[in-house]
């Protein structure tokens, strides 16, 4: 298969790019880190001033009405700047999920809001979906780990209803029967939430997918734009020890000279370009919703965790005693590498899934 992105696609990443090598250096993100909400408002509304969130949104609800390439695009600088923002849980999860599983009537009385920014939406899964039940249109229970819980104005919910039956549901988080607390993260910059419900108005999602098939398309489609992310932070891991190896002189020689760092950098590159591979694949079935989604999605899962993970020890690696100091930034990428590993199940559950859609073609 050949496939790249056209001209318009690349110039979109070149703008991409220019604004957040401008508007995202590591001080943002150090900043983020050490502020209580991880999430930078001056950096999202410039995002959103650009419109990124309202990319793949219908124009009919306020969106450009752009394909998934040109996300796949931004995702990718996205990843390399780590932008400490809540691009993943609202534009791959929740808006993708009310895209996938609710009402035409929904669509239109949701969309907008997040195509504009003013609504920032997470999603509540867990690795127990039942944690919550629906009395009533009413909501209680728990759920832990969830993506920017502290900061959302609204989540969706997996959770049973009065049959047994799981469903999808919207909730407002400013709701008083909400209580939110912040949980630990390696990546402070990609913040996680415990969410506790009690009898909170719910509203069930309607019209389109049922809740396990839409989950996992959803997932299977975010699978692939989290590659693009991890893709960029590869090739941004990549840089940062090239360009230190290659400034760094140890015993008369460039350390980039050594066969050691040579053999590492090589590691890295073949990691990422196998990474890339596959994230392009998934791209082109996502962006034609071919049937090969699905182990594309997969591949490119896997991919991309397994070289993200290489490349950002690796640079730690590279920069020798002091790519351990908390004053390089090799660390960020370290840990934002690990914090997307364990989203959308995590590389075991991808692995397993893999296998299985394997199997099955």
């Amino acid at each position: 298969m050949n496939f790249d992105f056209s001209d318009d696609q690349k110039t979109i990443q070149e703008q991409a790019r220019a604004m957040l090598t401008k508007e995202c250096g590591s001080a943002v993100v150090r900043k983020t880190i050490g502020s209580n909400h991880g999430f930078d408002v001056t950096l999202w509304q410039q995002i959103v001033a650009l419109g990124w969130p309202a990319t793949t949104i219908a124009e009919e609800h306020g969106g450009l009405g752009l394909s998934y390439l040109e996300l796949c695009v931004i995702a990718t600088e996205l990843g390399r700047s780590l932008a400490p923002v809540p691009f993943i849980a609202s534009v791959y999860l929740g808006t993708e999920l009310i895209k996938a599983a609710a009402s035409s009537q929904q669509q239109a009385q949701w969309l907008p809001a997040l195509a504009s920014g003013d609504v920032i939406s997470t999603v509540a899964i867990g690795t127990d979906m039942t944690t919550c039940r629906v009395n009533n249109k009413q909501l209680s229970g728990r759920k832990t780990a969830v993506l920017h819980g502290m900061i959302a104005n609204q989540a969706i919910v997996v959770a049973t209803n009065e049959h047994d039956e799981l469903g999808l549901y919207l909730l407002e988080l400013s709701h008083s029967s909400v209580k939110r607390s912040p949980q630990n993260s390696l990546d402070p910059s990609l913040p996680r939430a415990e969410l506790v419900f009690n009898n909170t108005p719910a509203i069930a999602l309607e019209g389109g997918l049922p809740a396990a098939e839409a989950v996992q398309t959803v997932f299977d489609r975010a699978a692939v734009l989290l590659a693009f992310e991890q893709v960029g932070g590869c090739e941004a891991a990549i840089d940062m020890a090239k360009a230190y190896t290659t400034d760094r002189y140890a015993f008369g020689r460039q350390v980039a000279s050594f066969q050691a760092i040579k053999h590492k950098l090589a590691d890295m590159f073949v990691a990422k370009e196998l990474a890339k591979s596959n994230a392009y694949y998934g791209a082109w079935a996502l962006s034609a919703n071919a049937p090969e989604l699905a182990l594309a999605a997969a591949t490119a899962r896997v991919s991309a965790i397994d070289a993200y993970y290489l490349c950002s020890k690796e640079n730690i690696q590279a920069h020798g005693g002091m790519g351990f100091t908390w004053e390089f930034d090799c660390h960020l990428y370290y840990r934002r590498a690990q914090a997307l590993s364990t989203l959308l199940g995590g590389n075991p559950y991808w692995k397993s899934l893999l296998v299985d859609r394997l199997l099955a073609a």
